[in-house]
C-alpha cells in the first residue's frame, strides 16, 4: 500500500490522524472508452482508490479484457526466459531508477511494437541458443573421439610390441589387458599424432571389440551387468579421463571413463552395445588399421580446433544479444506487469455500450477526492480528448475498509495492531498508543542501560542508512528487523530510560549521585551481615547500595511486582475508557450507560483499590515514629491477604493488617458496587432493548425500511467538467436492513460478554505480572553471564594470564550477551509485550473487525511481484 503524507488536511481543514481511520468515500467514475487506460493509469499511480467487483457473476474467462491478458501473460513468459538467460550468462542489468518511460501508459500500437521486439529477441536468443548447445553437443563427441582414439591406440601399440603378454592376458581371466601404470599409453598417443607407425595388434587373435565412453559413476554397474549377461566371454578395459567434459544438456561437468571391451563374434559384440547404450553410454567405431587411425587423429585434431573458434564466436553473438536485451528489461518488465494490472483492474468495471463509457465503483479517502480529481484531469490533458471522466459520490450504508494514514515511522507499529486484527471503519485505532506503550512494556521487561545502548546503536545506524540498505537490497532473513528499525530504536531507547531506573547496566551498577545508604565504618571482616543506615534518598532510580545485599533479590522482586500489578491496571482502565469514544462515535449511548460506567467500576472498586493500596503503601514511611520513639504504624501487612479477606470477611479488617481508619467500612462499600456491577452489565442492556423493541413494535415501524434511488444517469450530460462531482445514492439493496429482535440471542450474548469480562479482569491483571517475571530473568541471565565469565576472568593470576584471559573473555561474554540476552531475551520480551496489546489491552475496547484498505497501486503491484 503506498504511504501517503500523514496528517493531510482536506480543502475543509479536516485533518487525518492515527486516532480513527480515514473517513471514505464510495465513488463512481464515468470513463469514455478511448480514455480508459490513461485514466486507469493516473488512479493506479496516484494508488487512492479501491475498485469493487462490479461483475462478480462473471467467470474470470469470460470479462471483457481477457485476450489483452492473455496476451500480456505470453510477453512475461517472454521476458522471464530472457530474463533466465541474462541471469545464467551473468549480464549485468541497470536498475530501473525513476524513467519516466515506465510510468506514463502505452497505446496498443507501443504494446504491439513491445510484443514483436519481445519476440524477435527471444527467437534470435533460442537459435543462438541451440546453435551453441548443437556446438557444445559436437565439441564433446569430437573431445571424447580423441580420448577413445588415444587410449585404443596405447592399447593396440602395447599388444603389437608385447604380443605374448596380450595371449596370456586372455587365457588368464585374473589378468588385465591392460595395465594402465605401464609406460605406453600416453606416447602412443603423442606419437600417433605425430604420424608415428603402428602395426595391427589383433591380426592373430581373431576377436573383435567396442569402444566408447561412460560416465564413471556407471562403471562398476556396467561391468557387472557385461559380466552377468556374457558370462565371462569377455575382457574389458577402462582408463579414466584427464578432465570433467562440460554435459551440454545441464551445462554441468561430468567425469567419465574411455572403455574398451573385446569378445568373440558379433552375437556378443551386439549384446555389448545394447547394454552400453541402455546406461548412457556414447559408442565410437574405432578402425583396426593403425594408418586410419591415424588419419582419423589428425581429422578430430583439426575439426575440434575450427570448432572452439565457432564456439566462442557463438557465445560472444549471444552475450551481444542478452546484453542489448538487458538494457530494456526494467523498463519492459515494469510495464508488462503495469498493463496487466490495469487490464485486471479494468475487468471490474461495467461496459456501457450507449454511452461507450466504462462505469467503475470504488472506495477513495475522502481527503484524498482532489487528488483523483486531479489525475482524471491530467489523463484527459495527456490523451488529448475533448471527452472528459465523470466522478459522483454515493451515499451508501456498506461498511468502507478501513484504512491508516502512516509514515515510515508509525508503519511499523500500525503493523503490530493489524496483525491481530483490522480495526473496523473509524473505530479507535491501537496503533497511535502503541507507539509509546509498547516500546515501554517492552523496556519494563528488557531494562538494562548497556543492553538498551546496543539495541539502540543497531536500530539507529539502520534508521541513518535506511536509503542505501534499501538501494543495495535486504537479506529476507533480517528484512523484519529492518521494516521495524523505528520500534527497535524505541525499545532501545526506552530500555536505556528503564536501566537507569533499575540502576543496571550490565548486571552491575551506576553510582551517578551520593548513595542515600551509609555502611557503619566499624564493620569487620568477622560479621556475618551489615545494615545500612538511611541517610538520604537517591534521586533517580534504585540505590546502587542495594547490589549486593543480601535482601536485594527481595526488594527487587516486590517492587517489580508491583510496579506490574499498577502499569496493568491502568492499561485496562484506559482501555476501557477509549470504549467511550467508539460508543459516541457510532452514537451507542445505551452501551455507555450499560457497559462503559459498571465496566470501569468494576474494575476500579477492584484493581483500581489494589493499585491505591499499592501506592499508598509506597508513600508511607513504615519506620516512622512519635516523640516517644515508638512506631507509628504497624509493620506493613501484604497486601495479597488483604484483597483476599475483602471478599472472604467484608466488614472486618485484623488490627495488624490495618493500612488506614475506616478500611473496613471503604472495603465492604467497594466489595458491594462491584457486585452491583455484575447485574447491571448483565440485564439492563437486554432489558432496555426488548423495552424500546416493544416500544417500536406499537407505534408499527418494525418493519420499515430506508429505500433510495439511483439519479438516473440520463441526467449527465457531457457539460461536467472532468473529473466532476455529482452526488448520487447507492441501489436500495445494498443499504442496511432491520433484523428480527431476538431477545433470547441477545441476553446470550450478554451472558458471555459479562463472564468474559469478570474473569478477565482477574486474568488478564494476573498477566502483566509477566512484567516482572520477563524482568527478573533478564536481570538474572545477565548476572551469570558476567559472573561466570568477566568475574572469573579479572580474578585470574598472573598479568599476563589475566590480561589474555579478559581478552578471551571479553569476546565470548559479547557474544553470549548478543546472542542470548539481546537477541533471545529480546525475542521472548517482544512477544510477550505483543500478548500484553494484543489480548490485555486491545480486547477492552478494539473490535477488529474491519477490511483493510487495498488500492489499486502500481506501486503494491510492483512490490507484491518483487515479494
Amino acid at each position: 500500500m503506498p504511504v501517503l503524507p500523514l496528517f493531510k488536511t482536506s480543502p475543509s481543514g479536516a485533518k487525518s490522524s492515527l486516532f480513527r481511520s480515514e473517513e471514505m468515500t464510495l465513488i463512481q467514475l464515468y470513463i469514455p472508452t478511448e480514455i480508459a487506460k490513461p485514466t486507469v493509469s493516473e488512479l493506479g499511480e496516484l494508488g487512492a482508490v479501491e475498485f469493487r467487483d462490479l461483475n462478480p457473476e462473471t467467470a474470470a474467462f469470460q470479462r471483457t479484457f481477457v485476450n489483452e491478458i492473455k496476451r500480456l501473460d505470453e510477453m512475461e513468459r517472454k521476458l522471464r526466459y530472457l530474463a533466465t538467460n541474462i541471469e545464467k550468462q551473468d549480464v549485468p542489468v541497470p536498475d530501473l531508477g525513476d524513467s519516466p518511460l515506465a510510468r506514463c501508459a502505452r497505446s496498443p500500437q507501443e504494446i504491439d511494437e513491445m510484443d514483436e521486439s519481445l519476440s524477435q529477441h527471444e527467437y534470435r536468443v533460442a537459435q543462438l541458443n541451440e546453435s551453441y548447445t548443437n556446438l557444445q553437443r559436437r565439441l564433446l563427441e569430437l573431445t571424447e573421439m580423441r580420448y577413445v582414439l588415444r587410449e585404443t591406440s596405447a592399447f593396440l601399440q602395447r599388444a603389437t610390441e608385447h604380443p605374448d603378454s596380450v595371449r596370456q592376458s586372455f587365457d588368464n581371466p585374473d589378468a588385465p589387458l591392460l595395465d594402465p601404470h605401464r609406460p605406453g599409453s600416453r606416447d602412443v598417443s603423442l606419437d600417433l599424432e605425430r604420424g608415428g607407425a603402428s602395426h595391427d595388434a589383433l591380426a592373430g587373435l581373431n576377436i573383435g571389440f567396442v569402444t566408447g565412453v561412460i560416465a564413471r559413476r556407471r562403471i562398476p554397474t556396467f561391468e557387472r551387468v557385461l559380466w552377468r549377461s556374457l558370462r565371462g566371454n569377455l575382457y574389458m578395459n577402462h582408463v579414466e579421463l584427464d578432465e570433467a567434459v562440460t554435459d551440454p544438456a545441464t551445462d554441468e561437468p561430468v567425469e567419465k571413463n574411455v572403455f574398451i571391451i573385446f569378445a568373440h563374434g558379433a552375437h556378443l559384440l551386439a549384446k555389448i552395445r545394447k547394454i552400453a547404450e541402455s546406461l548412457g553410454a556414447t559408442l565410437y567405431r574405432i578402425d583396426e588399421s593403425s594408418e586410419r587411425r591415424h588419419e582419423t587423429m589428425i581429422d578430430v585434431m583439426t575439426r575440434l580446433d575450427e570448432l572452439q573458434a565457432v564456439l566462442q564466436s557463438t557465445a560472444t553473438a549471444r552475450r551481444s544479444e542478452l546484453a542489448g536485451v538487458a538494457e530494456h528489461l526494467p523498463t519492459w518488465t515494469t510495464v508488462v506487469k503495469k498493463e496487466k494490472a490495469l487490464f485486471h483492474t479494468m475487468n471490474l468495471f461495467n461496459y456501457d455500450a450507449n454511452r461507450k463509457c466504462l462505469i467503475a465503483e470504488g472506495w477513495c479517502p475522502t481527503l484524498s477526492l482532489v487528488d483523483v480529481q486531479a489525475a482524471l484531469r491530467d489523463a484527459t490533458e495527456l490523451s488529448g480528448s475533448a471527452i472528459t471522466s465523470i466522478m459522483h459520490q454515493l451515499k451508501t450504508a456498506k461498511e468502507p475498509p478501513t484504512y491508516h494514514r502512516t509514515n515510515k515511522f508509525t508503519q511499523g507499529f500500525q503493523s503490530i495492531v493489524d496483525a491481530y486484527g483490522v480495526a473496523r471503519y473509524r473505530e479507535v485505532n491501537p496503533g497511535l498508543f502503541t507507539i509509546i506503550s509498547f516500546p515501554f512494556l517492552f523496556a519494563v521487561m528488557f531494562g538494562d542501560f548497556g543492553h538498551g545502548i546496543l539495541v539502540s546503536l543497531a536500530a539507529g545506524w539502520m534508521c541513518w542508512r535506511e536509503r542505501a540498505i534499501e538501494k543495495a537490497g535486504v537479506n529476507a532473513n533480517i528484512r523484519s528487523f529492518f521494516d521495524g528499525r523505528y520500534i527497535v530504536l524505541l525499545m532501545g531507547l526506552f530500555s536505556i530510560y528503564t536501566g537507569l531506573i533499575y540502576n543496571d547496566i550490565f548486571s552491575l551498577t551506576m553510582h551517578i549521585f551520593p548513595s542515600g545508604w551509609r555502611w557503619p565504618h566499624d564493620g569487620r571482616d568477622g560479621h556475618t551481615s551489615l545494615t545500612a543506615t538511611q541517610v538520604g534518598v537517591y534521586p533517580l532510580g534504585l540505590d546502587p547500595n542495594w547490589h549486593g545485599t543480601e535482601n536485594m533479590l527481595l526488594f527487587s522482586n516486590s517492587y517489580k511486582m508491583k510496579m506490574s500489578i499498577v502499569f496493568g491496571v491502568i492499561q485496562m482502565s484506559f482501555g476501557i475508557i477509549l470504549t467511550v469514544f467508539n460508543h459516541r462515535y457510532f452514537k451507542k449511548a445505551i452501551n455507555i450507560y450499560c457497559e462503559f460506567i459498571p465496566q470501569l467500576t468494576f474494575m476500579l472498586c477492584l484493581f483500581g483499590y489494589l493499585t491505591v493500596l499499592i501506592i499508598y503503601k509506597w508513600l508511607v514511611d513504615w519506620n516512622a515514629t512519635d516523640a516517644s520513639g515508638h512506631l507509628l504504624y504497624n509493620s506493613p501487612p501484604g497486601l495479597l491477604n488483604t484483597l483476599i479477606f475483602m471478599f472472604l470477611a467484608p466488614g472486618s479488617v485484623k488490627p495488624e493488617d490495618q493500612l488506614y481508619p475506616g478500611q473496613a467500612f471503604v472495603q465492604t462499600v467497594l466489595v458491594l458496587v462491584a457486585v452491583v456491577c455484575v447485574p447491571w452489565m448483565l440485564l439492563t442492556k437486554p432489558l432496555l432493548l426488548r423495552r424500546e423493541h416493544k416500544r417500536t413494535q406499537e407505534l408499527g415501524y418494525a418493519n420499515m425500511t430506508t429505500t433510495t434511488t439511483r439519479v438516473s444517469t440520463d441526467s449527465l450530460n457531457a457539460d461536467h467538467g472532468a473529473g466532476a462531482v455529482v452526488t448520487t445514492e447507492s441501489e436500495s439493496e445494498e443499504m442496511h436492513h432491520d433484523h428480527e429482535f431476538e431477545f433470547g440471542e441477545v441476553l446470550m450474548h450478554q451472558v458471555i460478554h459479562t463472564i468474559e469480562f469478570c474473569l478477565g479482569c482477574i486474568s488478564n491483571t494476573a498477566s502483566y505480572l509477566r512484567l516482572w517475571a520477563l524482568s527478573l530473568a533478564h536481570a538474572q541471565l545477565s548476572e551469570v553471564l558476567w559472573t561466570m565469565v568477566m568475574k572469573n576472568c579479572f580474578g585470574m593470576e598472573g598479568d599476563v594470564m589475566r590480561v589474555v584471559a579478559v581478552f578471551v573473555g571479553f569476546a565470548i561474554w559479547f557474544s553470549l550477551t548478543v546472542f542470548i540476552l539481546l537477541l533471545m531475551e529480546g525475542l521472548s520480551a517482544f512477544l510477550h509485550a505483543l500478548r500484553l496489546h494484543w489480548v490485555e489491552f486491545n480486547n477492552k475496547f478494539y473490535e477488529a473487525s474491519g477490511k483493510m484498505f487495498e488500492p489499486f497501486s502500481f506501486e503494491r503491484v510492483l512490490h507484491e511481484e518483487e515479494q
